[in-house]
């Protein structure tokens, strides 16, 4: 099975997290499962941090035009799922209704395997203005009702970034911010954006008085190897009826994405 897996980040600007991401994903991904990780284009952001462009939902809005492209990219070179890697998951409803392969979203699926772990579901994020999206997100899914809250994890992705050698202070930082989750009603944790979850996977990190945190990247991973065997195996796809559902040609698609200058946009490693 092969798996296009998409970043926010331009993955070529960061090299620690790069290799992280890939030695996780060797661990959690059955032995016949490839996944190729693809970022942004080059350039996208003025530094490597996205975190400065993706709290103003505008920019998200124009950003996700690089998942959109990327999916077809995807789907003509034959890869049997697509899988944004982003708690944002920016068009992800866009991209189903215009592909014809299995999608997985890094935040849907971490929300759908939290619900089988416990009653209700905390994010922690980087990004304070995220909360709101995160909401929001949740309501979309139909799982507000299990929904505890989203806050600030209490450190910054580029914390993370430096921190991949000694992770000490910052489990510490995370574990207090969890807890505060855990009084507000959350019994399973889900640490938002995928650096923080790889940082917490890679230093064994599974629970907090009790509480389970979530790996969402192996639960992202987990759920694309089982849609892409639903598709193989039973001929179960998505729905392909009505106005989000129904896709578009894609000769057509081809054209509109060359009128407005997205065919140059090609995907990043």
């Amino acid at each position: 099975m092969r798996i296009w897996h998409q970043s926010f980040t331009v993955l070529n600007d960061l090299g620690a997290y790069h290799q992280a991401l890939q030695q996780h994903f060797a661990r959690v991904a059955r032995p016949d499962t490839q996944i190729d990780l693809h970022g942004m284009h080059p350039g996208t952001y003025r530094s490597h941090y996205p975190g400065t462009d993706i709290r103003h939902a505008s920019l998200q809005y124009v950003h996700a035009l690089q998942f959109m492209t990327a999916a077809v990219q995807a789907q003509r070179e034959g890869y049997d799922v697509y899988a944004i890697s982003t708690l944002p998951e920016p068009a992800l409803r866009e991209v189903r209704g215009m592909v014809d392969i299995p999608v997985v979203g890094y935040g849907e699926s971490a929300m759908l395997t939290a619900c089988m772990l416990g009653r209700k579901f905390g994010v922690l994020v980087f990004i304070d203005d995220l909360n709101e999206l995160i909401a929001e997100n949740a309501r979309g899914h139909g799982l507000a009702s299990r929904f505890a809250g989203a806050m600030p994890v209490g450190f910054t992705f580029q914390d993370v970034l430096d921190g991949f050698d000694d992770a000490s202070g910052l489990i510490e930082r995370f574990r207090a911010a969890a807890r505060r989750l855990i009084a507000q009603g959350a019994d399973v944790i889900i640490p938002g954006e995928a650096p923080m979850n790889v940082l917490l996977a890679r230093n064994g990190v599974a629970e907090v008085d009790g509480v389970p945190v979530l790996d969402s990247l192996a639960s992202w991973i987990k759920q694309a190897e089982a849609l892409g065997d639903l598709r193989r195996l039973c001929g179960i796809q998505a729905s392909r009826r009505g106005f989000y559902n129904t896709p578009p040609d894609l000769d057509r698609v081809t054209e509109v994405f060359s009128f407005y200058g997205l065919d140059r946009l090609g995907s990043s490693s």
